[in-house]
Formats: structure tokens, sequence, C-alpha cells
């Protein structure tokens, strides 16, 4: 049956893989990777850093249609070619329905976004402002957390595909739960996320996909299994007896 979310299935074509012993594929999430099933709403992805985890996503996101640095599908610039051809080697399984619209955020590479969007702005006979899909006001003039909000709340829309490395990056605690309630209302709008995250708030939303990104592979994992969820609740019960022995005289 063809399945009407808009990515549902993720396949590591291994018999066009070079070689297991190169970068990326060396990389212990994808030594053993053969399929993965991603959720119909949210899928997260959670890991070390070097993991791989990042470089999974955007392949995933390339395979996709989305400038490997971050934006719309309309978008094409490129700063520094700095991703891995992972994404020659994926095949992602989609359903009928087709995104009404989509973005891949990197928190990394979203100032390149936002002076790429001041560029195109400029250029003459280029139609509607593309800053007026994200509030109208200049990424450049607001804080790396104000900009990701007006992403999330400006220029997600229904019916669409997004694709987020590390959202939490700029956001505080406070604002990451309000991205988490904008994430809840897109998902009843019909929209599908894919997300890396190290934010035990943001991967404690109800229902989703948690995959654990290890030495051992890519597994499914419970939310209060996750060492982000163990960690923090275990800091915030005894944030001295935690301390102590890190911190010694």
């Amino acid at each position: 049956m063809i399945s009407s979310q808009f990515a549902s299935r993720v396949t590591l074509l291994r018999d066009r893989v070079p070689s297991f012993d190169t970068y990326p594929f060396d990389l212990p999430v994808l030594r053993g990777l053969e399929t993965l099933e991603l959720h119909p709403a949210v899928t997260f992805f959670v890991g070390e850093n070097g993991s791989g985890k990042s470089t999974l996503l955007e392949a995933l996101a390339v395979s996709l249609g989305f400038n490997a640095e971050g934006g719309g599908r309309n978008f094409t610039f490129g700063t520094r070619e700095s991703h891995s051809e992972l994404h020659r080697f994926l095949r992602i399984a989609k359903g009928y329905r087709r995104p009404r619209s989509g973005y891949f955020l990197r928190a990394e590479s979203f100032f390149n976004v936002a002076t790429e969007i001041e560029r195109l702005d400029t250029e003459p006979g280029g139609g509607p402002r593309l800053i007026d899909g994200y509030g109208g006001r200049s990424l450049h003039e607001q804080s790396h957390g104000e900009t990701f909000m007006a992403l999330m709340t400006e220029r997600f829309r229904p019916q669409g595909l997004y694709i987020l490395d590390e959202p939490e990056a700029a956001l505080s605690p406070t604002r990451q739960l309000a991205a988490l309630a904008r994430v809840h209302a897109l998902v009843r709008d019909g929209c599908q996320f894919i997300i890396a995250t190290h934010s035990p708030i943001l991967m404690a939303y109800p229902d989703a996909k948690i995959l654990r990104c290890s030495e051992t592979g890519i597994q499914e994992t419970a939310y209060r299994d996750t060492e982000h969820f163990q960690v923090t609740r275990d800091f915030l019960a005894d944030p001295k007896g935690m301390l102590a022995p890190l911190l010694k005289p």
C-alpha cells in the first residue's frame, strides 16, 4: 500500500557503496544501515556529537531536493561545498501526497540562508520579497532565537515537510517549549518533521519516533531511555553531586 506520508522510508543502496572503510560510509550509523522507517508526524535522530546523525539528516534533505546549506527547495546557493556524497546512495520512499511547503534548517548555516535572502531581495525584477515570508523583518536584525521562531511561525505552513538540524541551538528552554507547541500545531495541519536534536525538551514530543545513533548503529528507543533524558534528570535532581567529581580542586 502506498503511504500517505511525504517521506516514509530511507534505504541505503548498499550494493552501490564503493567502500564501507571510507567516509561517510565508515560511520557506525551507516555500516549496518539497510532501511529506516520514518514516523508520519515526527521523527527524531539523537546521539552524541560525531555519531553521524547530522550527516544522515543532511543527506536525507539533499535527496529530497533541499539545498545542502538549508532553505526551501528554491535555494541553490553554496557558501562552501562541504556535504558528503551520501545523498547519492539513499532512496527515499514517498507517499502519494506531495508537500505544499518544505524547509531544511541547519542551525550552523542559517546565517548564510539569511544573507542569501537579502541578496535575492535586492535583485531587480525578482518578484515579491522573500523576507515577507519570514515576517518582513531582516533576519540579520534579530537575535538567533528570534529568527528561528520567525521561521517556524511565519515560513512554515500546513501540509509541509520540514527537516531541522539542532533547532534548539539558539532557543532558551521557554522558546523550545514554544517551538514544540508550533510543531504540534503544524502536525495537526498535516505536516511531517524530521529532526536531529540534543534537546530533551523537544524529543519529549508525544508519540514521536526516536532513533538513537550510536557506535552500534541506529536503534529506535523510548524517550526515558535516552541519555539526554537520563543525564538531564539526574543533574536537575542533584547538581552538586553531579558536578563534584568533575570540578575537583
